[in-house]
């Protein structure tokens, strides 16, 4: 299986604590800690090796002494503070405590979910953060309604055996999949899985709360190749709708944070950006937010309730004037 971005983050941080506690280690050394090759540990080196604090000049970054690495011995001569343990303030320990609430909340009992650690990190929180936890409490946490299909998505997950579900989309077609769970994923107003579909044989995300059944099947998933291939991008066919904006060019920053399906300079230095997306109000805030820079936008009809949007968010600052 491919290694992840956060797998490869999370071992990118642990590998300057490693060193900072480990001076002089040979390579093989870390590789074998780490369970990787030493080709990944240098490669590992050479990223940080660019990486540190705001400036980016040679002395804001994390350094390694060159002539024992030459030797395949690594010493860390500048972490760049990323060896010592992060401190935070009373908001951000705040903003941490009532995430910390809504996760455990919004994932329920069961499946592959690991209530324990959560638990854990928000009592070892709480006891750090002084007033902040009292001002966390005072936070009430509402999650949505329950989703049938999220608890045997994830008895799936943690057993690894392939779902056959019923599913409808958005264009109203009923079909029955069967397929083997990668992941599942939240956007902030509906549960995903993410899934290899036997029947198209790639990989798709299904909204769980359009499933109509599920049914954990005896059969184990199998990992597909293409399923964790590094261009294996979200096929979001059966979500949604199908967006194109076009936009100023100092508003590029869409473009490059956002999945996107295609991008198209014009003539003027404005961009057209085609993006499919799962929840119209997401793109409607997004389009809000974004304001004069946005010079066109279709569909028609999401053009309109953007605009209804606006006028009626006018009309309410006009009524505060009064």
């Amino acid at each position: 299986m491919a290694e992840t971005t956060a797998d490869r983050f999370t071992r990118l941080l642990s590998l300057i604590a490693y060193l900072g506690d480990h001076p002089g280690v040979p390579v093989t050394e870390v590789a074998e800690h780490f369970g990787v090759s030493p080709a990944q540990v240098l490669a590992d080196v050479n990223l940080l090796w660019v990486s540190g604090t705001p400036g980016y000049l040679p002395d804001d970054l994390i350094d390694f002494a060159a002539d024992e690495l030459d030797r395949d011995v690594l010493t860390l001569t500048n972490p760049r503070g990323m060896d010592r343990p992060l401190r935070l303030g009373a908001s951000e320990a705040l903003a941490l405590l009532v995430a910390l609430r809504s996760l455990a909340a919004l994932a329920g009992d069961g499946g592959s979910f690991d209530h324990a650690v959560v638990a854990s990190t928000t009592a070892k929180l709480t006891e750090a953060a002084g007033s902040a936890a009292e001002a966390a409490r005072a936070v009430d946490v509402h999650v949505a309604g329950e989703v049938p299909a999220l608890a045997p998505a994830r008895d799936a997950l943690a057993r690894r055996r392939r779902l056959r579900l019923r599913y409808v989309s958005a264009a109203d077609v009923v079909s029955e999949r069967d397929v083997d769970p990668l992941e599942l994923l939240w956007d902030g107003s509906h549960w995903f899985l993410r899934a290899w579909c036997a029947r198209v044989q790639d990989v798709r995300h299904f909204r769980l709360d359009r499933v109509l059944s599920s049914e954990v099947l005896a059969e184990p998933a199998t990992a597909q190749p293409r399923a964790y291939a590094p261009d294996a991008e979200p096929d979001l066919a059966d979500v949604d709708l199908v967006a194109t904006l076009v936009l100023a060019s100092r508003a590029r920053w869409v473009a490059e944070r956002y999945p996107v399906d295609a991008v198209e300079d014009l003539p003027d230095g404005s961009l057209r950006v085609t993006l499919r997306v799962a929840d119209p109000a997401w793109l409607t805030n997004l389009v809000l937010g974004l304001g004069e820079d946005v010079l066109a936008l279709d569909p028609p009809d999401l053009a309109a309730v953007v605009a209804g949007r606006a006028r009626a968010a006018l009309a309410a600052y006009s009524q505060l004037a009064q």
